[in-house]
């Protein structure tokens, strides 16, 4: 089972910075998740919240503007991948507006093999993925209804790679569902060693976690 260090290790420094990269890095993880938006001024900047700490949407701030807001850098999608190592990327577009330049930047990337490309803005991805090369997964924070639901969403992505559950509503019915497919199943949001441990009982691909040490 991989383990990736959710937005880095931060136990101890600042979420999606280089930092945290750099420690998830000395840790021997197997791979980083980040989250990329879009900037006022065009960056694909890594930051995970919507609103800054002073109430402002991230989308309405510069780059420099958000980095004072935060109290600290924030980095660029292209300065993240320009770190060195090989691991995976798994890097989570959370608004729409993004997908198109990221995804120009990380098809030409020379890491363009190591990065899974997930969001839960499924209709983005379904758009999006017929003419890429990047493998792709579907993040889900909520239960497919039915079975039949869960299929049809998978068939709509006939190259989806991966599918990424929050720990709270997995359920272990749906993974034959996803190998009989040849799609990966991933994990965020576990916390305790006994739930790192049920993923790794369950079989799952890996377990994107706060707590990379847990390994």
């Amino acid at each position: 089972m991989l383990v990736i260090s959710h937005r880095g290790y931060h136990k101890n420094l600042p979420e999606n910075t280089l930092d945290a990269f750099q420690a998830a890095l000395s840790l021997g993880v197997d791979g980083i998740e980040t989250d990329v938006r879009l900037s006022r001024d065009g960056e694909l900047i890594l930051c995970h919240d919507r609103v800054a700490p002073d109430g402002r949407e991230v989308a309405s701030l510069t780059r420099r503007e958000l980095a004072a807001a935060l109290g600290h850098s924030v980095p660029t999608l292209a300065e993240a991948l320009a770190l060195p190592g090989k691991i995976l990327w798994n890097i989570e577009i959370k608004v729409p507006q993004a997908f198109s330049p990221a995804l120009r930047l990380m098809e030409s990337h020379p890491k363009a093999a190591d990065i899974l490309v997930t969001s839960f803005w499924h209709s983005a991805i379904e758009e999006h993925h017929q003419n890429s090369r990047l493998p792709y997964g579907l993040l889900f924070a909520d239960r497919p209804a039915t079975t039949d639901a869960f299929l049809a969403t998978l068939r709509a992505i006939p190259r989806l790679a991966a599918v990424v559950w929050d720990y709270e509503i997995l359920d272990p019915a749906l993974l034959p569902v996803c190998a009989s497919h040849g799609i990966e199943t991933f994990v965020y949001g576990a916390s305790t060693p006994a739930e790192h441990a049920r993923c790794k009982e369950l079989g799952l691909s890996g377990v994107i976690t706060d707590h990379p040490e847990r390994r």
